[in-house]
């Protein structure tokens, strides 16, 4: 085993894996076996590695590429049901670290499946780490190899692209998750959306607490964001811009006066996978655009 390997053994150890898993992976490592994706970055990843014809089902945050959304879904990650994971009779899962519920866990451990939790990322490093442990998990360390080179390469560009504006000039972003009942869900620090947005070159306009919370309207006229930044939706959970700018919190700030909205794909900006580093890029464009807001052009 090289060092790498090794190294790679040890991380998915340190993210709980049991040893049994870890002994049944040889034997999945010609390409074989029947593997369920649960998590969106996973199953892009997956595919990235060469190894998406071994996918037999994904759970319903895995809709990239395109030809996922041909696979049974096993239901949304952190609400997963036994019997939903268990139907598709599965040689592998491998699952978003924070998948569950954790009852559901831990009937899928006690059924002898090998179970590989992937950590969450909010940076590059985090990205690189993925990768490792899935290709690791398929058995194709080669492959993750040459895509850990090839993103991190990506990575690197956009850090070198995006970076180059001065600090005074670097845009406040304001992440809304949801609006519920008129109040501002928000992304704070050490979150998917701080990290992508540090990534574009921009800076996240909370700073005063960790995860996504709701936000007093006196904290959001305080937090004076230049842009806000959602995912886009579809249905019934599409909120217009024009009504999202009138709202009392939001239309004294920047934002609200120049007009900035910029909305992209969820998985694609908060996925933290292969497409990550483009997604800056994009956001970045978005953010540093002369007409201020952005479109829905996205990958989705």
């Amino acid at each position: 085993m090289t060092r790498r390997a090794a190294l790679t053994r040890r991380a998915i150890l340190a993210h709980g894996v049991a040893s049994a898993a870890l002994c049944a992976l040889p034997a999945l490592a010609q390409g074989e076996g029947r593997v369920l994706s649960i998590g969106g970055s996973v199953t892009e990843i997956i595919h990235a590695l060469g190894q998406g014809h071994r996918l037999i089902a994904r759970d319903t945050s895995s809709t990239f590429p395109p030809v996922v959304m041909d696979l049974p879904d096993v239901g949304y990650a952190r609400a997963l049901s036994p019997e939903g994971v268990l139907s598709v009779a599965p040689d592998l899962i491998l699952a978003m670290q924070d998948a569950g519920p954790p009852e559901t866990i831990a009937v899928l451990h006690a059924s002898g499946i090998p179970f590989i939790p992937v950590p969450d990322a909010q940076d590059g490093p985090g990205i690189l780490e993925k990768i490792a442990i899935v290709g690791e998990a398929l058995g194709v360390p080669d492959r993750a190899r040459a895509l850990i080179n090839e993103t991190r390469a990506a990575l690197e560009a956009t850090s070198a692209a995006t970076t180059e504006i001065a600090p005074k000039d670097r845009k406040r972003v304001l992440f809304i998750l949801s609006l519920r009942g008129g109040r501002i869900l928000a992304g704070g620090q050490h979150t998917q959306a701080d990290g992508i947005i540090k990534m574009a070159g921009a800076v996240n306009a909370v700073t005063a607490f960790d995860g996504y919370k709701q936000m007093t309207d006196e904290a959001v006229i305080a937090a004076a964001p230049d842009a806000i930044l959602m995912m886009t939706r579809g249905g019934d959970h599409v909120v217009e811009d024009e009504i999202l700018l009138s709202l009392p919190a939001i239309r004294t700030t920047p934002a609200a006066q120049s007009g900035t909205v910029v909305r992209m794909p969820g998985l694609y900006l908060l996925g933290f996978g292969p497409r990550t580093a483009q997604a800056a890029r994009d956001l970045h464009a978005k953010l540093y655009a002369a007409s201020g807001a952005g479109d829905d052009a996205d990958p989705s």
